[in-house]
């Protein structure tokens, strides 16, 4: 296996990274203080053709495998993590599940929209289901042509803000996974409500939130997989959102990992620069042995699923091993600037902050450990 980047990515490496240290990275603290979507920055990833990438180009993406879509995500995560989601969620998760379940009506309808920077939500975790997603309360019965929704959610990203709200419902009252399936609705729809925004720790640019469905009437044509195998097409598609997501966390802990080598050679103590102590110089390079392991998983899963999507065992791995690992490496990260570190005044903070989120969204370490287990022992473990 070769581990060598061709031509082309590494051209569209250098110039997503050249963007992004120049025109994303300047406003990245921004976001979080102001808590402001980055609505000019979307229009920039529009502009380059990252949004969608991995779109076909009849839909107007390039038709980037999924490795790629990795290696812009990292980058732009280097110099902002709340944009680097964005380009998570205009490629993998929503529209993984949209590309391998959807009818070319869906597709026709949302694709070109995403392409143009439209960022779909996807609406899974309740109140009394996080971890636990098959015990979803919120309800799809069939009404004539319709189907009608009741029930909330919360914690989710882009509330609000997204047009497209990928709904996982427990359709006619059927217990368990097999009841489980996924429609689409959009935003505006009578008896849909954005509720409050939940004030969040880090990445504070996208707002995570709560929503309402009362008597929600959606056209039958929305549902995007049915109840009975649905759950399990569902988090198949989910993994790649895993993967992205976990790339979110790398990139961040890539760019702590450059400011921490950066600062220790500028940084003087006992008349010399700190990285010349063997203390700082060990620390440094476990931070990049882990990051480098972390990467190989990532990528290693991404490769393997080609223009499809990941193995369920190789995204969790990957996510729950980079995940930690970063926040490992933004708190040394932090360490090695001192005082420095826990000043507002430099980024390490933030990215400590941005960091944390990954071990929980998208599937808790713990709960992807079960799922490693599970596939070790060949039993099931609730998930």
């Amino acid at each position: 296996m070769s581990f060598k980047l061709t031509e082309e990515q590494e051209m569209l490496v250098k110039t997503v990274r050249d963007f992004a240290q120049k025109e994303l990275k300047p406003k990245a603290a921004y976001w979080d203080e102001h808590e402001e979507y980055p609505y000019e920055n979307v229009k920039k990833l529009v502009e380059l053709g990252l949004t969608g990438i991995t779109l076909p180009p009849e839909y107007g993406g390039e038709g980037r495998p999924l490795i790629d879509a990795l290696l812009v995500v990292e980058e732009i995560a280097k110099a902002c993590g709340t944009t680097a989601r964005l380009v998570v969620e205009t490629n993998m998760g929503v529209v993984g599940a949209l590309m391998n379940h959807g009818t070319e009506a869906q597709k026709e309808k949302y694709l070109p929209m995403v392409r143009n920077g439209e960022k779909p939500a996807i609406a899974i975790t309740e109140p009394d289901a996080g971890s636990a997603a098959t015990e979803l309360r919120t309800r799809a019965k069939k009404k004539g042509s319709n189907y009608v929704l009741n029930g909330s959610k919360c914690f989710i990203t882009g509330g609000g803000i997204s047009k497209i709200y990928l709904v996982f419902a427990r359709f006619e009252d059927i217990p368990g996974a097999k009841g489980i399936g996924g429609i689409f609705v959009e935003a505006g729809t009578p008896g849909f409500k954005v509720g409050k925004r939940e004030p969040m720790m880090g990445l504070r640019g996208i707002p995570e939130t709560q929503l309402f469905f009362e008597d929600c009437v959606v056209p039958e044509e929305n549902l995007l997989v049915a109840h009975g195998d649905g759950f399990k097409k569902l988090m198949t598609a989910y993994n790649g959102q895993r993967l992205g997501a976990a790339t979110v966390a790398l990139g961040i802990a890539q760019g702590a990992l450059d400011e921490a080598v950066a600062y220790t050679k500028e940084r003087k103590q006992f008349g010399r620069p700190i990285c010349e102590f063997q203390g700082i110089q060990w620390m440094l390079a476990e931070m990049h042995i882990k990051l480098e392991a972390a990467r190989l998983l990532l990528h290693r899963a991404a490769y393997n699923a080609g223009y499809g999507l990941p193995d369920h065992m190789e995204a969790a791995v990957a996510k729950a091993y980079t995940t930690e690992v970063a926040v490992q490496v933004t708190n040394d990260a932090l360490q090695l600037f001192g005082g420095y570190g826990y000043s507002r005044e430099y980024p390490l903070e933030r990215l400590v902050r941005e960091a944390r989120m990954f071990t929980i969204g998208g599937g808790t370490v713990q709960m992807l450990k079960n799922v490693i287990a599970s596939k070790l022992l060949g039993m099931k473990i609730s998930q």
